[in-house]
Parts: structure tokens; C-alpha cells; sequence
């Protein structure tokens, strides 16, 4: 048994540097995720700037063509102005230049609003567009480090699994799916040593009976509370006095134990009713 205990202990440095691997190959692209979801940030904003600038683009040459309106009316007015020969035409005339004039003003200011909103609108999407394309640069950069970091991990674990594939030829199959499991759920330890009683991954007591078994090292036992797998070590305790199956119990022990505090908390009970009788 010793031989396979040697294994198990070379097998969960292997698992544990496996398990830690795989891991970091499912975390790596993670990484991406932050840098991702920026670009797509920056992309929308960008695309919501491009919507701003063709609605003002579209308002301004509305406005460009009602001034132009608002001009040539008002030109007209003054042209016919020359011809008018009552005061009721000239009036009229008046009153309709000074209509096109109020709406050449009108349509000039929010001309030249539309105008500025554009210009700041372009401005600000030559920088958004900068810096998308330093963004997608660095991101390609990082999505490449990834891959080449990703292929050295998996290259990695390729030469870990071809080690695991040496030691487990003789190994029981339900013992390793068990042992798997268990560095898996128990922190990469699926192991332990058994010290003066005590296992060394949970820290349990162990009945000495049980410990003994473990002991004499003849086959692969779980630990009853943590389900690791135990090993015998020498502790600076003596093992002689520890292992003596009249002085130390085992797991059923327990219950002898609760039977015997019950039975002496019952002659308490009797005495203390026979004290208040008296």
C-alpha cells in the first residue's frame, strides 16, 4: 500500500496543478469582458452622436430652404414695393416684407444653431472614432496575449494529463473517481496523514480502532467526517499509549458515552427528589 499512497500523493500535486489550470484557461477570456463591454459602450454612444448629426444635418437644410423661402419673398415684396400706387398696396407690401424679414431672422438663428450643433457633433465623433480604433487595437492585442496564454496553459495541462495517464494504470477506477472529487471539493487535498489519532485535513479525532486500521496501512481508507483519504505518520505522541484499544474507544463509543451521562443525570434527579421529600 505503500507504493499507492506514494501514487496518490504524486496524483494530487498533478490534480490540484490541473484543477488550478483549468480554472485560470475558464478566467482568462473573463478578462476581455471589461475591455468588451467599453468598446460596446463607445460603439453606441458613437452611433447615437452619428443619429444627432444626421437629424441636424436634415433640420439644417430645412431651415436653409425656409430662409431661402423667407429671402425670396421678402425680395419680391421690396421689388413690388417700386410698382404700388395706393397707400392700401403699399401697406400691404410693407407688412408682408416685414413678415419675410422676421422669418429670415427666425429661420437664420436656428439655421445657425443647427449649424454650430453639427460642427460640435463632427468634432466629437472624429474623437469617438480615435478612440474606438485605439480600443479595437488594444483589444485585439489583448484577445492575441490571451490565446497565447490560453495555448501555453493548454499545453500545460496536456503534459500534466500525460503524467496522471502513467500513474493511474493500476490505480482501483472507483478510488480515483472519489479522489477526484474529493481534491476538487476539498481545497486540492484528498490525502492526509493520520497523527496521533487526528486527521491532518479536518482535524477529527479518530476512534483508535479506526485509526489502528489505518495504521497497519492494508487498504485505502476515507476519513468518516472529511472523506479524505488517510495515510499512516509517526507523531511525537506515543503511539503505544494512543493505541491501546482498552483506554480509547471507537465511533460507537459515542453512544455509550450519551447512555452513561443520561443514566447518571437520572440518579441525580432521584436524589435531589428524595432530598425535598425529606
Amino acid at each position: 500500500m505503500d507504493e499507492v499512497f506514494d501514487k496518490l500523493k504524486t496524483l494530487q500535486d498533478i490534480l490540484s496543478e490541473k484543477i488550478i489550470l483549468e480554472q485560470k484557461i475558464q478566467e482568462i477570456p473573463r478578462l476581455l469582458t471589461t475591455q468588451v463591454e467599453l468598446l460596446a459602450r463607445m460603439k453606441k454612444s458613437y452611433i447615437e452622436k452619428n443619429q444627432d448629426f444626421e437629424r441636424a444635418k436634415t433640420a439644417a437644410g430645412e431651415f436653409r430652404n425656409l430662409l431661402f423661402e423667407a429671402e425670396s419673398k421678402r425680395e419680391k415684396a421690396e421689388k413690388n414695393m417700386e410698382s404700388a400706387t395706393t397707400q392700401r398696396e403699399y401697406e400691404a407690401l410693407d407688412k408682408e416684407i416685414q413678415d419675410a424679414a422676421g422669418k429670415e431672422q427666425e429661420y437664420r438663428n436656428k439655421l445657425q444653431r443647427e449649424e454650430k450643433v453639427i460642427s460640435e457633433l463632427e468634432e466629437l465623433m472624429k474623437q469617438s472614432q480615435a478612440l474606438i480604433e485605439q480600443q479595437e487595437s488594444e483589444l485585439e492585442e489583448r484577445r492575441k496575449s490571451i490565446e497565447d496564454e490560453v495555448a501555453s496553459k493548454k499545453a500545460q495541462l496536456k503534459t500534466l494529463t500525460e503524467r496522471e495517464k502513467i500513474l493511474t494504470p493500476d490505480l482501483d477506477p472507483d478510488v480515483l473517481f472519489k479522489f477526484e472529487r474529493i481534491i476538487r471539493n476539498k481545497m486540492g487535498r484528498g490525502i492526509v496523514a493520520i497523527k496521533g489519532g487526528v486527521c491532518m485535513g479536518c482535524h477529527m479525532i479518530l476512534p483508535a480502532q479506526f485509526a489502528n486500521t489505518v495504521r497497519q496501512g492494508e487498504e485505502i481508507v476515507f476519513c468518516p467526517y472529511c472523506s479524505r483519504i488517510l495515510f499512516y505518520e509517526e507523531s511525537e505522541q506515543e503511539e503505544e499509549d494512543f493505541f491501546n484499544y482498552e483506554d480509547s474507544g471507537s465511533l460507537s463509543d459515542l453512544d455509550e458515552m450519551e447512555e452513561d451521562d443520561y443514566d447518571e443525570d437520572e440518579e441525580e434527579d432521584d436524589k435531589v427528589i428524595i432530598d425535598e421529600e425529606e
